[in-house]
């Protein structure tokens, strides 16, 4: 099967022959964002502190809207496959795109792939009953080992239902467990009743005197006051600082973004957006109130408050509250739902494997930008590249002692303290590049540059440290310097401060330097996105980028010349007969699409043809139209309340 799913054409295998449904895209869209991290991530983060968590699921619907109705028009019109595609259209120049596409690959490094290795490999060394680091990382070489056979699947067509088929067992499986954690505790009411007593029995205490452990006290609040170490969720940076950072997840990432292009057209892309929007109300209720209960039912493991006890528990000194769910997996399913549990965090982290090597194939394939080399084949660069992901896994794996001693132990904090210290000058940009038009290159890139080096001096410092858990009798090492600029900076109240910084200098150097011509802008910016007229290129589309997409936007295919394709086509056929066994082993085992499984003749369309064209394909039919408008009034209205109810 892993033959038949090669993909037989570029926009296959980035777009999935932009043929997808709303139904696949939607839960593709869920099950990209839900991984086993935020399985145990979540359920950790509600066992520790209450329902606050859940609000980065809330926020995330309101710009779900943002993604279909403002930010998926305007990539669908300038037909790009990948989100450095649109950078170089936007801009023009390599430099931006290349930032981009490396940042990007490094914050799913070090934000996914050592998150959900770190959290799958937490629940087999506790459904194996063993607490040493070496079980452990035996724990994620199995992982890795049933990744790498997984993998061999391809492109995006075969993702996209690898999740939609992980996202029912996701949610039939949380499910289960919900119901089971609400039947032991006593139900929902008494779960609110019983949470803010849900304390170990052995309590240590702080330099301070204060006891370790206490539940906050605002378990049932969205929103928590501003004050340093009062709440993990300061109404502000929830507001704020929160939506930054979502808008660079949603409306931006490689991997969220493709799934949406790759539907029909753009009501399946609003459908799919809407129906991930409804699956987010799920997390509050499937992960988070689960892992309030857990704390109930297991106090002594899952709230333990003495370092030395914690360390027993789960190697950890800082808490154990990330073993919430699977103390209630282990405990509560039966052996046969508990191992499909399993299988269901094992899948979420070969999906995400799949994402990055989909990334590393964007950076082979000439998405980046640049000359491709003379020499290697993309077939050989392709190979090159999955030696590559296991180069990167291994960062991920050497990275996870700094994720297991992170300050609170709370591996979600962990993961949206990393995107707050790195994204908030990629939302910045972009949404520049999206609403004003002056933004340019020089702008952009020099926003970015500063952005990075300050999110790099906040990271470094953030992990340069280890924070004492609370009871422990080691001083703290942080200099009174960075107590004041960095442990009373929140990560979202950090991530406004960087937005601001990146925004104001993109605009003063965009407003000191050349503008960009107007005709190079059509269909690139929110208030073009219908424009029918001729966009000209920046530079030179013919640097190497032999499948770049067409420049006005269509299908890139639509501009393949028949006699050069012809020609090509004949010499490819005379060099399959003499390829070596070995060069088709690899083949099989790569990603890159075949000349034999390219499809026929493609018809070739004018540069005005092209243009109307990708205009047009934004038209929406009035009913469907107004289907899926009103359905995003529901939804936003439903989280409106949430919010409201729960503030």
């Amino acid at each position: 099967s892993s033959y038949r799913n090669r993909s037989s054409s570029t926009s296959d295998y980035f777009l999935a022959s932009r043929n997808m449904h709303w139904i696949p895209v939607g839960a593709s869209l869920f099950a990209s964002n839900i991984g086993s991290g935020h399985f145990i991530g979540l359920a950790g983060s509600g066992a520790a502190s209450g329902i606050g968590v859940a609000g980065f699921e809330q926020s995330a619907i309101y710009i779900l809207m943002l993604l279909g109705w403002l930010f998926v028009p305007v990539y669908m019109s300038s037909g790009v496959y990948t989100m450095p595609e649109f950078m170089k259209l936007r801009f023009g120049g390599r430099r931006i795109r290349v930032y981009l596409s490396f940042l990007a690959l490094l914050l799913y490094i070090f934000t996914k792939i050592s998150a959900d290795l770190y959290a799958g490999a937490l629940f087999i060394q506790l459904a194996l009953n063993k607490n040493s680091s070496g079980w452990l990382y035996l724990a994620i070489l199995i992982l890795l080992a049933m990744a790498a056979i997984f993998c061999i699947a391809g492109g995006l067509s075969a993702v996209v239902w690898t999740d939609f088929v992980q996202t029912i067992l996701m949610v039939v499986g949380a499910f289960i467990l919900m119901v089971l954690s609400f039947k032991e505790v006593g139900g929902l009411s008494k779960l609110v009743e019983d949470y803010p007593y849900a304390r170990a029995t052995n309590r240590a205490k702080d330099h301070d005197n204060s006891t370790c452990g206490e539940p906050s006290p605002y378990y049932l609040s969205l929103l928590h006051p501003i004050q340093p170490g009062l709440s993990d969720y300061p109404w502000t940076g929830m507001i704020f600082g929160l939506t930054i950072n979502s808008i660079w997840y949603w409306c931006t990432d490689q991997v969220i973004v493709q799934r949406t292009l790759a539907s029909k057209d753009m009501i399946h892309a609003k459908g799919g957006c809407i129906l991930a929007s409804y699956l987010k109300f799920l997390p509050l209720w499937l992960l988070v109130f689960p892992g309030m209960a857990a704390r109930i039912l297991y106090p002594e493991r899952v709230a333990c408050a003495d370092p030395v006890e914690c360390t027993k528990i789960c190697g950890s000194a800082g808490g154990c509250t990330n073993i919430a769910y699977a103390e209630l997996v282990l405990n509560l399913l039966p052996t046969g739902l508990a191992g499909l549990m399993l299988a269901v965090m094992m899948a979420a982290l070969m999906s995400s494997l799949l994402h990055l090597q989909l990334r590393l194939h964007h950076l082979h394939h000439g998405r980046v930008g640049g000359p491709k080399p003379a020499g290697p084949s993309q077939a050989e660069l392709l190979f090159v590249g999955r030696v590559f992901v296991l180069a990167l896994v291994g960062i991920s794996v050497i990275w996870i002692p700094v994720i297991q001693n992170t300050g609170n132990s709370q591996l979600f904090h962990y993961i949206q303290a990393v995107s707050s210290f790195l994204a908030p000058p990629i939302c910045a940009v972009y949404l520049l590049a999206m609403f004003w038009s002056r933004t340019n290159e020089p702008g952009a890139f020099w926003g970015l540059m500063i952005g990075l080096i300050i999110g790099m001096l906040r990271f470094v410092v953030e992990f340069s440290f280890t924070v004492p858990p609370c009871g422990s009798i080691d001083p703290d090492p942080r200099p009174a310097f960075v107590k004041l600029t960095v442990g009373n900076v929140h990560y979202l109240h950090f991530s406004c401060i960087l937005w601001i910084i990146t925004g104001l200098v993109t605009v003063g150097v965009s407003l000191l330097t050349e503008p960009i011509p107007e005709e190079c802008l059509y269909r690139l910016t929110f208030w073009t996105r219908y424009d029918p007229r001729i966009r000209h290129p920046l530079e030179e589309e013919d640097d190497g980028d032999d499948d770049a997409p067409a420049t006005n936007g269509g299908h890139a295919e639509n501009a393949v010349n028949g006699s050069n394709g012809a020609t090509h086509q004949m010499e490819v056929e005379t060099h399959a007969e003499e390829e070596s066994i070995f060069q088709r082993i690899k083949k099989f085992f790569s990603f890159a699409p075949t000349q034999e499984e390219e499809e026929g003749p493609k018809v070739v369309l004018t540069e005005s043809e092209k243009a109307a064209d990708a205009a047009a394909f934004l038209k929406e039919p009035p009913f469907w139209k107004n289907f899926v408008n009103y359905n995003a009034v529901v939804c936003l209205a439903l989280t409106t309340f949430v919010w409201g109810f729960f503030a």
